[in-house]
């Protein structure tokens, strides 16, 4: 429990009558292979919330009893579940890149586009150029999306500033947006998502971004609480397993833990690396080779796939989830919203690709979408569960099976969704129903 002298106190708020109830409810870590099967789906059941945690979760009769003058939410016969995890994300830039997308449909490829000075690079000159309350003002309409699809709990990178003084303004926007919005927000320092273009040039350039990640941008960002985690871009053509080794170790002694952009377009051995280093997640993993399968599948890292990257990229090809789950992996799904390989803002949408392209079952996508996605950003103990003490994330989907929310894609489906125990989404369904004007 929270341990809020003041949570009894409270006013208790119930959800019932729910068609279904996804409870996700078992072991406060990341669930792996077979077990990845069970979503704990039930009927007649219900939760109460006081404050901003989970109170009980019951059977509606017993319930009522129990709180005989708690306020009741109907559920309408919908299906109650905990709030998504979305634990990868890049929700603050600036314009959109359209021509890309028009330029990898005529075979330019990924690397190509960001060597002439697209991808990533447009993104830094794009966010450099824009004050605080730009960014801020763009990053608010996408996270009401992400809560829109049932997202509660979001987590953000930085990476397009990649000068100490853009990223630690990046995290720090990241941080109002995390006091200001109803979603939880995880920040993670993506200082290494590039080697900036003005540091290519110099003959030793290569080197000293780094140095400079190492020496400046971590303590500086430990030094603020800005960020929770540091991420590398592990990729041929951007930094080696030997420099994401480096950086990441480096990241560590300031407190920050690690992730990894780990064999998205080729195989680099950087899921092995996230495995050895310990780190939290290793993500993308299109091109993940049997030896870092295994690696992962031997480690407590949570291998974070992004199907609707693939897709938008135009690929062909997906990560290996169920030869990840076979082997015994961990696995959780996110959007990887970001402006250049998947403009994504729903999240039910990346069910759907879960079961569609990546073969997962509907309970091993809701699992990759809850529980893991917490243990992808360090939360397993706190979210991802309808259970009773931990924090009252949830949603509730017009839908009468849970099954139904990644087979009617791009629904707009969602009706609540409460991130620590506030609303942080109605529909204009439920506000109607309830006699709210839209504001």
């Amino acid at each position: 429990m929270t341990g809020d002298p003041t949570l009894h106190h409270r006013p208790v708020t119930l959800f019932v009558n729910a068609g279904q109830t996804v409870t996700c409810a078992g072991p406060a870590r990341a669930r792996r292979g077979a077990e990845m099967q069970d979503a704990g789906v039930q009927v007649g059941v219900g939760v109460a919330v006081q404050g901003d945690r989970f109170v009980a979760v019951d059977r509606d009769d017993v319930l009522r009893r129990r709180f005989p003058d708690a306020e009741e939410i109907d559920c309408d016969r919908g299906v109650l579940a905990p709030g998504f995890v979305d634990s990868h994300t890049h929700t603050l830039f600036g314009r959109a890149r359209y021509e890309e997308h028009e330029l990898r449909a005529t075979g330019v490829p990924y690397l190509e586009i960001a060597a002439r000075g697209g991808g990533i690079h447009a993104s830094v000159r794009d966010l450099r150029a824009r004050s605080d309350e730009a960014l801020r003002s763009l990053a608010v309409p996408r996270l009401q999306k992400l809560a829109a699809g049932g997202v509660t709990t979001v987590e953000i990178k930085s990476g397009y500033g990649l000068t100490v003084y853009d990223e630690l303004r990046s995290l720090r926007v990241i941080a109002g947006l995390a006091a200001s919005q109803p979603l939880n927000i995880v920040a993670t320092c993506l200082g290494a998502h590039e080697v900036p273009l003005e540091y290519r040039d110099r003959s030793n350039g290569r080197l000293e971004w780094i140095e400079c990640l190492i020496h400046d941008l971590y303590p500086a960002v430990a030094a603020e609480q800005l960020a929770a985690f540091a991420d590398v871009f592990c990729e041929p053509g951007v930094f080696t397993t030997a420099e994401a080794r480096r950086l990441l170790e480096a990241a560590r002694t300031h407190g920050l833990q690690p992730k990894l952009h780990a064999d998205e377009l080729h195989d680099g051995g950087a899921a092995a690396l996230a495995a050895e280093l310990g780190a939290v997640s290793a993500d993308h993993l299109a091109a993940i080779s049997p030896a870092g399968i295994a690696a992962l599948a031997a480690s407590d890292t949570v291998a974070t796939l992004l199907p609707s990257t693939m897709l938008f990229l135009g690929t062909g090809r997906q990560a290996p989830a169920r030869a990840l789950l076979e082997a015994g992996a961990a696995i959780a799904i996110a959007t990887d919203l970001n402006p250049g390989t998947s403009p994504l803002q729903s999240f039910p949408l990346v069910l759907t690709l879960a079961v569609s392209q990546l073969r997962l079952s509907a309970s091993e996508a809701w699992i990759a979408g809850t529980v893991n996605g917490a243990a992808a950003v360090g939360l397993a103990g706190v979210t991802g569960q309808l259970r009773e003490g931990f924090r009252a994330d949830l949603a509730v989907h017009a839908v009468d099976d849970f099954r139904a929310l990644p087979y009617w894609f791009g629904e707009r489906l969602c009706q609540v969704a409460w991130a620590s125990g506030r609303a942080c989404h109605l529909s204009p369904q439920t506000l109607a129903s309830h006699g709210i004007a839209p504001s």
